[in-house]
């Protein structure tokens, strides 16, 4: 069975948002330490599924999230084929929950690779600095990693810039339903949705 997900790492300087899976029984993650992000929902985007997964989960809002990369796990739990789209968001506003997920902690990057994470997590993680697109495969069999594969690819050299970043991190707009949170752009509000006129993001009024 085919399953899509989210991975998000927040980031603000020095640091990143990482959340501790000890709340759940029966949780695939118990113990580990992992990003935020979740199943998608029918029709989803990548990056809708990441603003409404880290929202659920952390209580923060997340501007414009960089794709870094693709994971695959084969089989990685019975039957099941996981692919992840793999998120850095350094863009945010709000303050953290009581996740029902876990314990969310700021981790300095220096510690990061220290926590109990999944074997491959140690290999991916420095990825997201690289500039580059990867494309990795991790094949665990009962928890334990076997093999990694991975390809990256080059961003092009020509591609046009990103929409400008605010000034900071919390310098956002006073309204956020004034702009896109996917992309900044204008958005027209139509019967309690707000539509983003050059993304396309769509959003409910004043949510969440």
């Amino acid at each position: 069975m085919l399953k899509l997900a989210t991975l998000v790492y927040i980031k603000r300087p020095g640091q990143t948002l990482m959340l501790h899976r000890i709340k759940r029984a029966g949780d695939m993650h118990q113990g580990k330490w992992n990003g935020l992000g979740g199943k998608f929902e029918p029709g989803e985007s990548p990056e809708a599924c990441a603003i409404r997964e880290v929202q659920e989960e952390s209580g923060l809002t997340i501007y414009r999230p960089e794709l870094r990369g693709i994971l695959t796990f084969p089989n990685f739990r019975a039957g099941e084929d996981w692919y992840a789209f793999v998120f850095v968001a350094r863009t945010f506003s709000g303050a953290l929950i009581d996740s029902s997920e876990g314990v969310l902690q700021w981790i300095d990057d220096a510690d990061l690779l220290k926590l109990p994470l999944w074997e491959g997590d140690r290999i991916f993680l420095p990825w997201l600095e690289q500039d580059r697109f990867f494309s990795g495969r991790f094949v665990y069999e009962n928890g334990q990693l076997c093999r990694h594969e991975v390809i990256f690819y080059p961003l092009e050299k020509d591609a046009q810039p990103s929409p400008p970043q605010p000034p900071s991190l919390h310098a956002l707009p006073n309204s956020d339903d004034d702009h896109c949170w996917l992309c900044g752009g204008a958005v027209v509000q139509q019967h309690c949705k707000i539509i983003c006129t050059i993304c396309g993001f769509r959003r409910d009024c004043s949510d969440p």
